[in-house]
């Protein structure tokens, strides 16, 4: 008789989500001692660091998509993610395997069970960068650039800074400037400093990157590295920007051959569109003022926007770019610190259905035939929606 072989054990997600940072401080210090424990995997491979207000995931997508074109074993840790915890650390374009979790977390237990959930992840990603020999990682900062835990990454190749606006001020401080003086100190002597930011915020970068030594390009000093021979596959003007940076960013370091697949590259509830039952859904992860103005810019006009927010971003502006795109509106909770649904419908019209899908399913019934649905306010809400739509577009 033949043994069975006994399937591993799923991972402990719900002991990696309760590892929040709350009570933990703040910065690359918890990092650091967690890249230390394991024997300093970061060392390993070089990264390229993409911080910004919005625009991160984008920009570190076709990123992922250039380098492996231009034949690099490439990297890639962005946050949140979508459906699966594995999509945040990924390996020439596949998601991690629930196995690699799961070994990981059990050793996390027993060895740094106070360390917080993005530092976790962090030195997930980073021990998984080392043992599968990769060259290059696209990092994808989370909050900041100083204050962010990826400023623990030391073969640091290159540093991208796609925008700067008020977000996390709680954290980053309560002016542009102050939050780009955060960002700009992940600058790295003699490393490239790359930006598509602007105004008041570039001045700051510019006067950072001057202090540390770290040489400054953007549109304005280097024209040449930013052009974009074509536009990118992902929609909206806002994300020429992020093309430029990642296409500048290539040619900085010498993976010119990646250029046309980075333009290519495509990326989740980045105003991604389904059809569902002869309607149009637009699905963006937009969560903050910047982004939504940017969306709205987008858009010009949608039959009902589907709409839920965090109740620690500035919900109210966030809204405000999208209320004159919809006529018809159904605010819903994209997690247990929304911002209550009900408060949004009473201050700006609409109906509250707090359970996501519940709300999809009402916004979709208001949608008229031929029409448009946009979905926005949270990456969380996007995923759900995602999740819930795409078995039933004819587009996926």
């Amino acid at each position: 008789m033949t043994d069975t072989p006994v399937p591993p054990a799923p991972p402990d997600y719900g002991w990696l989500y309760a590892r929040t940072r709350a009570g933990r401080e703040r910065g690359p210090v918890g990092a650091r001692a967690l890249l230390s424990l394991l024997g300093h995997p970061e060392r390993a491979f070089s990264s390229i660091r993409v911080i910004g207000t919005n625009g991160k995931g984008s920009t570190c997508a076709m990123l992922e998509a250039g380098l492996i074109a231009a034949g690099v074993r490439t990297g890639r840790f962005t946050s949140p993610h979508l459906h699966a915890y594995e999509e945040r650390v990924r390996v020439q374009g596949v998601d991690l395997s629930p196995a690699r979790t799961a070994a990981f977390t059990l050793w996390a237990q027993a060895n740094a069970p106070d360390t917080a959930f993005f530092d976790l992840t962090l030195g997930l990603a980073c021990q998984v960068f080392a043992q599968d020999s990769v060259e290059v990682a696209v990092m994808e900062a989370g909050v900041g650039g100083a204050s962010d835990a990826t400023q623990a990454m030391t073969a640091v190749a290159a540093v991208a800074i796609t925008n700067v606006d008020l977000d996390h001020v709680g954290v980053l401080g309560h002016t542009v400037e102050a939050i780009a003086r955060d960002k700009a100190g992940a600058a790295v002597a003699g490393v490239p400093l790359l930006t598509t930011a602007t105004g008041s915020a570039l001045d700051v970068i510019r006067e950072v990157a001057r202090r540390a030594g770290a040489p400054l390009f953007t549109p304005g000093t280097h024209p040449e590295l930013f052009g974009v021979p074509r536009p990118p596959a992902l929609a909206g003007a806002h994300q020429l920007g992020n093309a430029a940076l990642a296409v500048a960013t290539l040619r900085t370091l010498g993976h010119e051959g990646g250029i046309d697949a980075a333009l290519g590259a495509t990326h989740p509830a980045r105003l991604e569109r389904l059809t569902v039952g002869g309607k149009t859904v637009l699905i963006d992860g937009g969560h903050n003022p910047h982004a939504t103005r940017a969306l709205a810019a987008a858009v010009p006009h949608a039959d009902v926007l589907l709409f839920g927010n965090l109740a620690r971003k500035d919900t109210a502006a966030t809204l405000a770019p999208l209320l004159r795109l919809a006529p018809a509106r159904v605010y819903t909770s994209p997690g247990d610190l929304a911002t209550p649904p009900g408060e949004l419908a009473d201050r700006f019209g609409g109906e509250a259905i707090p359970e996501p899908r519940a709300a999809l399913a009402r916004a979709l019934a208001l949608t008229p035939p031929g029409g448009t649905l946009l979905v926005a306010g949270s990456l969380y809400l996007a995923g759900t929606v995602r999740a819930e739509l795409r078995p039933r577009s004819s587009e996926s």
